[in-house]
């Protein structure tokens, strides 16, 4: 039995709001009914607004290597090209995937959660 069969608990009320997302994106027209099911509370939390934030590599330099850093300069990271983006939320990572071309912008495809 997966967590969108069980029945809701004091355990998984607080993540109910993933799954009518992940829902939602299965089947639109279910999410209203999903969110008017939830506590009033629940509902508010929902509007908050985090940063999100999606990390190709990263890497600390010194001062001085980063005062040398110029147009055309580039840096090298370890990670390959094939490897997932980090997906963060408030600091947190919350998933990984791969980048994608939405229209002329960038975008993430979603992979796999972090656990």
């Amino acid at each position: 039995m997966d967590e969108s069969d069980s029945p809701p608990s004091d355990e998984t009320a607080p993540s109910a709001p993933a799954v009518a997302t992940i829902e939602a994106a299965i089947q639109p027209e279910g999410i209203e009914a999903e969110l008017d099911r939830l506590p009033t509370y629940a509902r508010g939390l929902l509007r908050i607004r985090v940063p999100v934030q999606v990390t190709l590599a990263s890497q600390r330099k010194n001062i001085q290597e980063i005062i040398e850093l110029g147009p055309g300069s580039i840096i090298k990271f370890e990670k390959t090209c094939d490897e997932p983006l980090d997906l963060c939320v408030g600091g947190r990572p919350i998933a990984q995937g791969e980048v994608v071309k939405v229209g002329d912008k960038f975008g993430v495809k979603i992979s796999g959660l972090v656990k």
